[in-house]
């Protein structure tokens, strides 16, 4: 294949796989800014006043009964009075499900959008997934004010759009992502979540309290926008079909990743069900998966609440305090998995080893902090300090269990990441209702512990499982459809083997 001048003139200045990870990090700031931006502007959304007259939530006969339990009277006095009253009077349960339906729609999406990115194009897999959050947040406003059903649909179609992130993402990485820069690569695309959570909450407490609710969904919508059309000129589904790309690093990743000379013999390969179903290393990532997405869809969805109902934060000091601990966890998440590419490259640890590491920073350490923060009462500096840390540790699942999938298996990585992630979507649609009824009438550090306890549990099984079952080397399935006869041809035309 003949490269353009063109191509060499960039490939050598900008790695076209690292224009294709940067690019993909920011698609995932943009869809996962997109989800957490209610978060942020419901605060501004909602009618307090009318709300707790509705749910007879006046300060609570449980707040009396634990007198660490009520912090605003050490801490922020004043701010209740502060309160912004917004539009809307959706009570804890409408809130509840406003917040999960995204994943509704997420749940749904992730397998049949992998099967798409594997048989078809990853690139316009994900190219659909951005412009459904475009449409769908520049709609929320008008859908808000008619109906919260109609907020819902919204939020549907923004989770079906999530849902093939994650999977087509996996599909390009295990096309484009070297085996020795795979935990860098993979850890600078999925750590576009935590950027875009912090850009997210920052620009929408700062839009919410000073242009108004509605403008976090018109400002953010637009400006997402602009990411489609260089999505659209600047990437390919392979090295193989990109033109922007140098000869030296085409034949580098393509030697990298077992000599393939294209991508087409492989994509009409059959999921071995069966297999996937059984094998303890990816049952092991779907524990995990499924374990420390309870965690950290708790933190992402839900500590705005808890630092408003709890500790008493004003919505600016909200939005600052919640945001800044997924910019700690971009950087962590970064320099993890450099190091960790780095022993593996120097022969120091396995892949396998690698993974694991990675995977019990994102699960003891927040761990640990929950359960701290169920005992220090309404020391807000602590509880914010140890809030930080465990945010930023998660970071570590980046290049830990969530890169594990094209380790095992890097023909069918879009359908293993969509089957972890669509279990792994349950505690998404769970949270949020958990906590409104556990909240309900009793928004309390005592409520919120019950919370923490049971996050705590969670993120124990996944240890235990991830670091029992957990692998970094290539199953056998993966190569066993390669060996079966095609339609036309003898059996050992297609034996050709992926190795990583």
């Amino acid at each position: 294949m003949d490269v353009p001048a063109k191509g060499n003139v960039l490939g050598r200045v900008v790695p076209a796989r690292y224009i294709l990870a940067i690019l993909g990090s920011i698609a995932m700031a943009i869809v996962y800014g997109l989800k957490v931006n209610l978060s942020v502007a419901m605060v501004g959304m909602l009618n307090y006043t009318a709300i707790k007259s509705l749910e007879g939530d006046g300060g609570g006969h449980s707040a009396a009964v634990d007198s660490g339990n009520d912090c605003g009277s050490k801490s922020a006095g004043n701010a209740t009075h502060q309160e912004i009253d917004g539009p809307f009077t959706w009570g804890s349960t409408t809130q509840g499900i406003v917040m999960s339906s995204y994943f509704w729609g997420y749940f749904i999406s992730q397998i049949p959008g992998a099967r798409i990115a594997e048989l078809f194009s990853a690139k316009w897999v994900m190219f659909f997934s951005v412009t459904i959050n475009v449409v769908c947040t520049l709609l929320t406003p008008v859908m808000a004010e008619w109906a919260a059903a109609a907020a819902v649909v919204m939020r549907i179609g923004e989770g079906i759009g999530g849902g093939v992130t994650f999977p087509a993402m996996h599909v390009l990485l295990s096309k484009w992502a070297p085996p020795a820069e795979r935990s860098v690569m993979a850890a600078l695309v999925y750590a576009g979540t935590s950027l875009g959570t912090v850009i997210s909450m920052l620009l929408a407490g700062i839009l919410t309290a000073q242009l108004g609710w509605e403008s976090v969904f018109y400002v953010m919508g637009g400006l997402a926008a602009i990411w489609c059309l260089l999505w659209v000129v600047l990437i390919q589904d392979s090295p193989q079909q990109q033109p922007l790309i140098s000869a030296e690093e085409r034949n580098m990743i393509v030697s990298s990743l077992g000599g393939k000379s294209d991508d087409h013999g492989h994509k009409n390969l059959p999921v071995p069900w069966r297999a996937v179903l059984t094998s303890p290393p990816f049952l092991a990532i779907l524990v995990a998966h499924a374990c420390s997405n309870w965690g950290w869809y708790m933190l992402l969805i839900e500590l705005p609440m808890y630092m408003k109902q709890v500790l008493k934060f004003e919505m600016t000091e909200n939005a600052v305090t919640t945001a800044m601990p997924f910019l700690t966890l971009w950087f962590f998440s970064m320099g993890l998995s450099k190091t960790l590419d780095w022993l593996r490259g120097r022969g120091n640890i396995t892949t396998t080893t690698a993974r694991k590491i990675g995977t019990l920073f994102a699960s003891v350490v927040p761990a640990i902090c929950l359960l701290a923060v169920c005992y220090i009462g309404c020391n807000r500096a602590a509880a914010v300090a140890l809030m930080a840390i465990g945010v930023t540790c998660v970071g570590g699942m980046f290049c830990g269990f969530l890169s594990n999938h094209i380790d095992i298996a890097p023909n069918f990585a879009g359908t293993l990441m969509a089957i972890t992630n669509t279990v792994a979507t349950i505690p998404g649609i769970v949270v949020p209702i958990f906590v409104g009824e556990i909240t309900k009438g009793n928004k309390t550090i005592t409520a919120w512990r019950v919370i923490f306890f049971v996050t705590i549990a969670l993120y124990v099984l996944e240890i235990l499982a991830y670091m029992i079952f957990g692998s970094g080397e290539e199953q056998s399935w993966n190569r066993v459809a390669q060996e079966e006869p095609a339609e036309n041809k003898p059996l050992n035309n297609d034996t050709e083997k992926t190795h990583v």
